[in-house]
């Protein structure tokens, strides 16, 4: 056998990494966060007449949003909210389907 290839190992089955679901959580809760908050505040530095309508329709789901500074401050809380929610849930059941194939 060549001495750059590893040898084959006795059991072929792969080890499966588990999730930290409050890391996972608060990580994805982030993003969330300043995706609202840069792209709000990039449409009110950007300025006009009509800023952001499509972004405002985030108000239905983010309760006080609004496409100003203070909104983006509101929406990157709810969206850390909802983001952190998502990626726990998501880990955790990732977690339980591996528990149960090992």
């Amino acid at each position: 056998m060549n001495a750059h290839q590893p040898e084959p190992t006795e059991d072929p089955r792969v080890r499966v990494l588990r999730l930290d679901a409050l890391a996972q959580g608060i990580t994805t809760g982030l993003v969330a966060g300043l995706g609202v908050f840069v792209a709000t505040n990039w449409l009110v530095l950007k300025g006009g007449q009509v800023v952001g309508p499509n972004l405002a329709l985030l108000a239905q789901f983010l309760f006080g949003y609004r496409v100003t500074f203070l909104g983006s401050v509101i929406g990157f809380a709810w969206a850390f909210v909802y983001g952190c929610a998502a990626g726990y849930f998501v880990s955790r059941v990732y977690n339980s389907i591996v528990g149960r194939r090992s």
